[in-house]
C-alpha cells in the first residue's frame, strides 16, 4: 500500500536526508503537498516531487487524498500541526523538539484519544549500529553498567553561528542523546544531575552540557547503571583540523562481559575475552529509510497503533530535570516528577 503523505516543515537537512529516502520508497510513499514556513522552499520542492505547495498546515492536514503527515522541521507554529493531524485523523511522524509540562500533556492526550499512529523520529535507537548492539547486549555483552554518550557540534563562524543555536535544536540534541541511553539500557533513569559551560561569563548561551543519568532502582545513585551525556558547542567550524582530530566514540558502553565503542551510522568495535572484534554495517539501509519503512508499517498494520509519543516526552522531562539541577545545584529525581 503507497501512503499519500502531505510534509510540514522542510528545514536544513531535505535535501540530504528526506528527499533521497522518500524518492528510494517511491513504492511506498507519495508526496501529495508540502507546507513551509518559507514559501518560495516549498514550492521548489513540491516541483520536484510533482505535488502541490500548500500555504498552511490546517489545509495540508484536511485534505482527502493525505493519509499521513511527515513533520520534518521546527517551524515558528511549534507542535499545532500534530494536534490538526489529530483532528482529522492523520497518522503523524514528527522529527521536531516536542513542548513539556502542560502542552505536553494536552498533545499526549490529543494523541491518544485521536488514535491515530504517531512516530516519533529517533535515528540513534534505528541506526544499524544501536540494532547490532542491543542483539550483542542479549548474546555476548551482557547487560550495560556505564554509558559514555557525547557529540559535539562544530559552529560556523561570525554572529550568523549564533543566530542559528537556538534552544529548541540545542533541547532536541540533548532529548535525542537521553533516548539513545534509556533505549540501550532498556529502562527509566531515576536521577538527573546537570552541569552547564556558558559561552562567556554572564551569558545565556551554553557551549557546553553535562548530563549524569543514573538508573538506579531501591539502591544509592552510583550502585547501578550510570550514563554520562555531554553535548558541546566550543568547536569553530573553520578550525578543520581541530573539527576531526581524535573525536570521541559517539557511544561507548561497558557491559557484564565486555564493551562496545559506536560510531554512527553504522561503525561498532566490541571487546569481550576473545578480544577486538570490529564491524562495518554500511551495506544496511540508509536510516532515514529505516525509519520510513517503520512508520509505513505503524499506519497500514491492522493492530490498533500505540503512541511513539511517550518515549519522547519522557526524554525531553529529563532534559528539563536537567535545567532544574543545573539551577539549583541539586541532583533531580525523575521517579518522583
Amino acid at each position: 500500500m503507497k501512503l499519500r503523505v502531505g510534509i510540514v516543515g522542510l528545514g536544513s537537512q531535505w535535501e540530504s536526508r528526506y528527499l533521497p529516502a522518500l524518492r528510494s520508497l517511491a513504492d511506498r510513499f507519495e508526496v501529495r503537498g508540502i507546507c513551509e514556513q518559507v514559501a518560495h522552499l516549498a514550492a521548489r520542492a513540491a516541483k520536484a516531487l510533482n505535488a502541490t505547495a500548500v500555504d498552511g498546515f490546517r489545509s495540508l492536514a484536511a485534505r482527502d487524498d493525505i493519509d499521513a503527515i511527515l513533520y520534518l522541521a521546527d517551524q515558528w507554529y511549534g507542535a499545532t500541526p500534530i494536534l490538526a493531524a489529530c483532528e482529522h485523523g492523520k497518522a503523524v511522524y514528527s522529527a521536531i523538539s516536542l513542548p513539556v509540562d502542560a502542552e505536553a500533556a494536552l498533545l499526549r492526550s490529543r494523541v491518544e484519544e485521536s488514535g491515530i499512529a504517531f512516530m516519533t523520529e529517533f535515528p540513534r535507537r534505528h541506526a544499524p549500529a544501536t540494532v547490532r548492539l542491543k542483539e550483542l547486549i542479549a548474546t555476548r555483552l551482557g547487560p550495560p553498567r556505564m554509558l559514555f554518550c557525547h557529540r559535539r557540534v562544530p559552529l560556523g563562524a561570525g554572529p550568523a553561528a549564533a543566530s542559528s543555536r537556538d534552544e529548541a535544536s540545542e533541547a532536541r540534541d540533548l532529548m535525542e542523546l537521553v533516548d539513545w541511553c534509556r533505549y540501550v539500557v532498556g529502562t527509566d533513569a531515576t536521577s538527573v544531575v546537570g552541569v552547564r559551560h556558558a559561552e562567556s561569563p554572564g551569558s545565556v548561551i551554553e557551549d557546553y552540557q553535562m548530563l549524569s543519568l543514573d538508573f538506579t532502582r531501591d539502591a544509592p545513585p552510583g550502585d547501578g547503571v550510570l550514563a554520562q551525556i555531554s553535548c558541546g558547542y566550543y568547536m569553530p567550524q573553520e578550525w578543520e583540523e581541530a573539527v576531526g582530530f581524535r573525536p570521541p566514540p559517539a557511544l561507548q558502553v561497558v557491559c557484564q562481559s565486555g564493551i562496545a565503542f559506536i560510531d554512527l551510522p553504522s561503525n561498532l568495535v566490541w571487546f569481550d575475552t576473545a578480544g577486538r572484534h570490529q564491524e562495518s554495517l554500511d551495506s544496511e539501509r540508509p536510516v532515514e529509510e529505516c525509519m520510513l519503512l517503520q512508520f509505513h508499517r505503524k499506519v497500514t498494520s491492522l493492530v490498533r497503533p500505540t503512541s511513539g509519543l511517550d518515549d519522547a516526552l519522557a526524554a525531553m522531562d529529563v532534559v528539563h530535570a536537567a535545567t532544574q539541577s543545573q539551577a539549583e545545584g541539586r541532583r533531580v529525581r525523575l521517579d518522583q516528577r
